[in-house]
Formats: C-alpha cells, structure tokens, sequence
C-alpha cells in the first residue's frame, strides 16, 4: 500500500461531486452518501467494520489485538467546500485507510483497536456549521442549530433526518471518550511554509486561536470635488489606516497573521467622500495571551486614528476562539516518526482550523501536516505529491508502531 493507492483513491473520490462541472460535497447530499459508500468499500477490503453514525460520519474499525476496548481515532473529512481540490479532508482519511491496509496486509493487530473517521461536515458549506459532524461525534453539539436552513430553506433537523439520523438525538450521540487513545489528522498543510522550506511533511504544535472583530467606521460624506482635504471626516482613509494597522501588528509578532477580508465604503460613489466603512478583521495564533493583546493594540490604534481623523468607531468582538494545543506525547511520537523517516523536523502551528480542534474536548489530539503546492486549497488547483503522500503513511505507521510499543 503506497502513494500511488492513496492517489488513485483520491481523484476517484475526487470524482464524486454534487455538480458535474466542480468538486462540491455538502453535507446530506447523495454525492456525500456516494463517497460514504466508496470510502466504506475500501475500508471493507482490509475487514474493517463499517457503520454511519447519526449525521452520516463514517467509521471503519479495525480490531486491535487485545480485545480491551482501546481504540485510536483516525481520519479528517469528507465533505469539501464549493469548487474544492481533492486533497482537503479526504487525504486525511485515504492516508489513515492505507495504514490500515499496510497492517492487514502484514497481519498486523496493534495492542488497540483503529477507528478511522470520515467526518460529513467540517467546512460548513450548507448551513454554516462548521465542524457540525465532529462536534456531534464529541458530543459538544449545540441542538439550537438545528433550526438553521439552507439556500433552499431545509432545516439542518431535515437534513440530519435524510441521512437517517434523529436530530432530537444529537446532543447525546457522542462517542463515548473512555476508551479513547487520541486522535491522529493528516493533512494538507493550506499553506506555503513546507514548501518553501523543502520538506514534505511537519509536526503541528497546536490550532491556533481566532478572534474576528467587525469594525464600523462613521465620518462625513460630502463632494469630492468642493471638500477641502484639511477637515475631512473620510471614513474609506480611516480604514485605510486600520487596514495598515492590523499588517504592522501582525508582523510584530512571530506566528501571527491578521486579515481584513472584507471592507465595505458607504455609498461607494466615485464622487463623494465616503460616510462609512464596514470591515472585518481576523487575528490567529496559537498563543492565546498574544493573540488578545493584538486585539488590545489594535483596539488602541483604532481609538487614535478616529481621534485624529474626527470620525466614530464601533467596534465588535463576533467570534473568539481558543487555540487548541496539540498534545505532547502524540507530538513527540509524530516527531520521532518523522526524525526516523530522515527527514527535518517542522514543527508549526495550523492558522486553519481542524476535526482536531473538536475532538480535543474527549480525547489528546496530533496533528500531521503534508506538503502542498504553492500552499494552494480550497481550490481545484489544490495538489500534492505522490511522494509526500508515500511518506505521510511511512511516518503514521511509524507512528502508529511506536504508540503500540509503548503501550503493549
């Protein structure tokens, strides 16, 4: 079992789309079902046990030698996003299933069991609930979601019940967490620091946290032409100086990036002075501490430069999330792998978030990254190299043996 499997595995997964002209998988639709089934099928030829649980997760086991119950996770998702590449997600998984079939072809039974996952919904893409899949198998679900609909207006309760679940259910469909080793993702790094630093894998340290601050930006419209610069209350200029705020501060600080990914001027006319600016602004890192204080200086830099320029801010905290460390035994044994497989150690974090971040509440979680071109995802360029792939599975079975070793 070798790159060129995972390969093949993966643009005939990559195949199976909701759209015939892109890749695209969401949650409840057939195509995801049809993934479900092919993924299943190869998981049956290394005699793993199948089932779906309530929201369609697919989970193939693979009995350890002991009979204790133990059990490792495996695996990422297999939902995509909309005009996906092929190696989001899936890789995870194919590269956790061609462990297993290494395993069953050597007749190997590890001291525990392996379960490896295929999560039905962690981009989000039909309702906006990102993570949903794992956070019901982590038990973590919020039933208030429930309620929310998609662009057809079927609630995500209907759906759940396509997929044979019951969404009255949900809040107690968990996996239950006393069994359970940790849990092990592979995937594609999203991003350009292996490749430039020519190695095809790294070690993850830790998801790292997030916080998204809305910003509103209030001055005075007025005409382009009659308005003197000095006086001004231009709103588009503030932002501007936000804008080039959030760059600085994020390059202070080792490991940080900031984004302003949106940024709306009121009225948007070529010849009047912009009244208002609607932005948003996204912090990550993996040093919660750090992060906060960011957002302090940033909260600061936005007080004087309204003050300066005689505009109004009103500025909103939507979303805080913690970073997830990566748990130290898992990381040390996925960096040994590594070090054994004679390649240098990366260790870094992940700005993307993960299954991984979920399943941290039940159980210790590592994280394995592979190498992708150009750091391209979310996007149909998105590519990896058989060679990298090969070297992922020697590193998670490398991986895999010594976790057995240690606790034989």
């Amino acid at each position: 079992m070798d790159g060129a499997t995972v390969m093949r595995w993966a643009a005939e997964l990559g195949s199976v789309s909701a759209e015939p002209d892109i890749l695209v998988r969401p949650f409840g639709s057939a195509a995801l079902a049809q993934a479900n089934e092919l993924v299943g099928g190869w998981m049956r030829e290394a005699e793993m046990r199948v089932r779906q649980d309530a929201v369609g997760n697919l989970v193939g086991r693979y009995e350890g030698s002991k009979g204790d119950g133990r059990t490792l996770l495996l695996g990422s998702h297999l939902d995509t996003v909309r005009d996906a590449g092929r190696y989001d997600g899936p890789l995870g998984v194919l590269v956790a299933l061609a462990c297993v079939h290494r395993l069953h072809r050597d007749g190997v039974r590890l001291p525990f069991a392996l379960e490896v996952v295929g999560f039905a919904d962690e981009e989000g893409l039909r309702f906006g609930t990102t993570y949903f899949a794992s956070s019901v198998f982590a038990g973590r679900f919020d039933p208030a979601l429930l309620e929310l609909q998609d662009g057809e207006g079927v609630t995500l309760a209907e759906a759940v019940r396509s997929v044979g679940g019951d969404p009255d259910a949900l809040a107690t469909s968990g996996r239950s967490p006393e069994d359970l080793i940790g849990y092990c993702e592979v995937h594609i790094e999203q991003g350009p620091v292996l490749e430039r630093r020519g190695l095809p894998v790294g070690v993850v340290s830790a998801i790292a946290g997030q916080s998204r601050i809305a910003v509103e930006l209030r001055g005075q419209a007025g005409h382009a032409g009659t308005v003197p610069m000095e006086g001004r209350a231009d709103a588009l200029c503030a932002a501007a100086d936000l804008v080039l705020a959030v760059e600085r501060t994020a390059r202070e600080h080792a490991g940080m990036v900031g984004t302003v990914g949106r940024l709306t001027p009121h009225p948007g006319a070529s010849n009047v002075i912009p009244s208002s600016v609607a932005l948003s602004i996204d912090l990550r890192h993996q040093d919660d501490a750090l992060r906060r204080r960011a957002c302090g200086q940033l909260r600061s830099a936005a007080d004087e430069i309204v003050a300066r320029r005689h505009i109004d801010v009103n500025w909103a905290s939507t979303q805080e999330a913690a970073a997830v460390p990566t748990d130290p035994r898992l990381t040390e044994l996925l960096t040994d792998a590594v070090a054994d497989a004679g390649i240098e150690v990366a260790r870094l974090p992940s700005g993307a978030g993960h299954d991984a971040a979920e399943l941290a509440a039940i159980a210790p979680i590592g994280m394995l990254f592979v190498r992708c071109a150009g750091g391209i995802s979310h996007n149909p360029a998105e590519s990896v190299e058989e060679a990298d792939v090969a070297t992922a599975i020697g590193v998670l079975e490398r991986f895999l043996r010594s976790l057995a070793a240690e606790l034989s």
